[in-house]
């Protein structure tokens, strides 16, 4: 069995997780995500713990594998979020949020203003530190 697919995902409390029988939906505080389920690749819920198993040794080995690591994945994302620090290294780069848009000074003859899509937060604490939350 592939060693990733071994280790269970421990669903905490305020997760709930659905399981069809071809997609893996898990909702929490901050939304619901859903994964499709590859062919050979099965998930079984008991006390709390999702396991993933797979049917024969081929293809869906390797699938079972990310299958487990997505489920992991998508409970952090229901839970905490997810985010990201960007760190802008060179000679006047700046970064300032204005409204709904990211405006970046970048050493380009002209600014780079980045429209911030429905869903995700972006703040500067400062001129080259960007942090976007979602």
């Amino acid at each position: 069995m592939s060693r990733v697919a071994k280790q269970i995902v421990v669903v905490p409390t305020g997760v709930t997780v659905t399981i069809g029988a071809d997609a893996v939906t898990v909702k929490g505080a901050k939304g619901a995500l859903s994964l499709a389920l590859a062919a050979g690749v099965s998930v079984v819920q008991e006390n709390k713990q999702l396991q993933v198993s797979y049917a024969d040794p081929g293809e869906a080995r390797m699938r079972a594998g990310s299958t487990r690591a997505h489920l992991a994945n998508m409970i952090n994302g229901v839970t905490r979020g997810y985010d990201r620090k960007l760190d802008l290294v060179g000679v006047g780069f700046r970064a300032a949020v204005a409204g709904k848009t990211l405006n970046l000074t970048l050493g380009f003859s002209h600014p780079v203003n980045y429209a911030i899509p429905d869903g995700i937060s972006i703040e500067t604490p400062s001129q080259t530190e960007i942090l976007i939350k979602g």
